[in-house]
């Protein structure tokens, strides 16, 4: 009996059951982790969402801001219905009743003067005196040629005497007494303008002597002796003296034209000087130039002013006080609410948010406040306090601050 043998030796004496893996399963996320990632999906949605939504009130927000501060903010006033003083007040110049400078007449050389600046003269005193030796021998020349003229004269007078009275006789002919009579009337020519001649040259003679033209005070000498005196010919003259007559001043005012019709001649003015002494002058209107200069549109006005005392002095500032009709009807309002445009005066006025530029007529300017004209405004208007240039009719402003006109 045969005993099989297992002849394989690489068999362990134990061995393992083997087993076979199944096919592996496929697994997904479980629900908490699809949970979690839609809650995260959600989270990013809703910070893209706030972010994208604020992003867009901001710059909602900013707009309205630019927008509000576009829009200006403006003070305002309410014109008033208390009218001005019935009085205005002009600025104008002092001037010399009469200012006149005095040249020579004639050239030559200085001899003398007699009176320095500041100096009173009286109508005819002799200022200066001028020496003239070329003209002192032209005049000695024109008298000799005078003398030498008549002297011809006679004679011519007497040859033709002679020939008329020959004629008489026929023991001359016609024709030389014709030329003997006229010989006398060309010799009669020669004295006349001999005469003429000696008489400009004792004219020029005269103005050696220099003598005041009106009574004044001496403002001004440009001269002294030795200086050489030019009459002006082939050149500029230069003045001698300047007198200036200051018993009556003259004050020209320009007065606007608003105020021209209360401007009547006779009428009195009071004077004020600006360097505020207290000092006051009584004026008469004097004249005026009964026209509007279109370039200022305002009357020239001449006030006189006795001045005997001479306290008012040629150049003063001076302020002149005119007396106008007082008018009720009319508003105030301050002058820094003025707009001067080429089209003509304006105040800006708010009216629904915006502006409105409305044209005036002032009637009495007082300086810091000025009248218009109350069919211009009413008491009601919000009228801009300091407008600036650039404001434009239709703009849309913001009030800040209202206030009645005079408070």
């Amino acid at each position: 009996m045969s005993t099989e043998m297992n002849t394989d030796t690489t068999t362990p004496s134990h061995q393992w059951p083997r087993t076979t893996d199944p096919t592996p399963e496929k697994r997904g996320f479980s629900t908490g982790v699809w949970i979690a990632l839609a809650i995260v999906a959600i989270a990013l949605v809703a910070v893209v969402i706030f972010g994208i939504a604020s992003r867009a009130s901001a710059a909602h927000d900013l707009e309205k801001r630019t927008q509000a501060s576009a829009i200006a903010t403006v003070n305002v006033i309410h014109p008033s219905a208390a009218p001005l003083s019935p009085e205005i007040s002009l600025p104008g110049n002092t001037q010399a009743y009469m200012d006149t400078p005095i040249y020579a007449r004639t050239s030559g050389y200085l001899k003398h003067w007699y009176f320095d600046i500041g100096a009173h003269v009286r109508k005819g005193q002799l200022m200066a005196i001028i020496e003239t030796p070329e003209l002192d021998q032209q005049l000695q020349v024109a008298e000799a040629d005078l003398k030498s003229t008549e002297a011809n004269l006679e004679l011519a007078k007497t040859t033709a005497a002679r020939y008329i009275n020959l004629l008489k006789t026929n023991s001359v002919s016609k024709q030389e007494t014709d030329q003997a009579t006229g010989d006398e009337a060309a010799k009669k020519a020669a004295v006349d303008a001999a005469m003429a001649n000696v008489r400009r040259l004792q004219q020029l003679q005269s103005f050696e002597r220099i003598y005041a033209p009106f009574d004044g005070i001496v403002t001004v000498r440009n001269t002294d002796v030795g200086a050489l005196i030019d009459a002006g010919s082939g050149s500029a003259p230069k003045e001698l003296f300047h007198l200036a007559a200051i018993n009556k001043i003259r004050v020209y005012v320009p007065v606007p034209e608003a105020y021209a019709g209360d401007i009547r001649n006779g009428s009195k003015a009071t004077l004020t000087l600006g360097s505020n002494s207290g000092q006051t002058f009584e004026g008469t209107i004097a004249r005026n130039s009964n026209m509007i200069d279109s370039a200022s549109r305002t009357l020239n006005v001449e006030v006189d002013v006795d001045n005997p005392k001479g306290l008012l002095l040629p150049g003063a500032y001076v302020f002149v006080h005119f007396k106008v009709p007082e008018r009720i009807a009319n508003l105030t309002i301050p002058s820094n609410t003025l707009l001067f445009r080429s089209e003509g005066l304006r105040v800006g006025v708010v009216r629904d948010g915006k502006v409105d530029l409305v044209p005036i007529t002032i009637t009495h300017d007082a300086g810091q406040m000025v009248e218009v004209a109350a069919s211009d405004l009413k008491t009601t208007d919000q009228v801009i306090l300091d407008p600036s240039d650039s404001l434009t009719a239709g703009e849309q402003v913001h009030v800040n601050q209202q206030q009645r006109a005079g408070e």
